[in-house]
């Protein structure tokens, strides 16, 4: 019999494209969960991490070397505890996962919309990544699996 705080809650981050928010939350959440969580994310539609997301999350000091944009259409056989869709598109189109996932949606702006110079979309970028991380400390203090550790 599996020890029961050896199991970890599974959460799914998606957004429309997986090249930005998603992978963003995913990484955050890896790093301000620590071993709580087991984390994936996934878009609607594959593409490839957006290279300023790579870029602001190292200047807080994460990697997303090794993240690749995946579809969410290899996730939708596997039990979930928490779907958590970033954008409202992804929200809309999220399909109902079985077993016990309890779906929330955050709508952040998409960053990879951003126009202007380098510096502009840069500081949509950090905005972004800021929000997520934010509304990530918020969860883990109110959920019960954040609450569990």
């Amino acid at each position: 019999m599996t020890d029961p705080s050896l199991v970890r809650d599974r959460v799914l981050i998606l957004c429309t494209h997986n090249s930005a928010r998603s992978q963003i939350a995913e990484r955050l959440l890896r790093e301000l969960g620590g071993d709580r969580f087991e984390v994936a994310s996934a878009g609607t539609v594959a593409t490839a991490v957006h290279p300023l997301a790579a870029r602001v999350m190292e200047e807080i000091g994460l990697d997303l070397r090794g993240h690749s944009s995946k579809t969410l259409d290899r996730y939708l056989g596997e039990r979930w505890d928490y779907v958590i869709t970033v954008c409202d598109q992804a929200g809309e189109r999220c399909p109902l996962f079985p077993g016990p996932a309890r779906r929330i949606h955050w709508s952040f702006e998409d960053p990879s919309a951003a126009t202007g110079s380098e510096a502009d979309r840069l500081a949509t970028f950090r905005r972004v990544r800021d929000a997520i991380r934010d509304r990530l400390r918020a969860w883990l203090v109110e959920s019960p699996a954040g609450s569990a550790a």
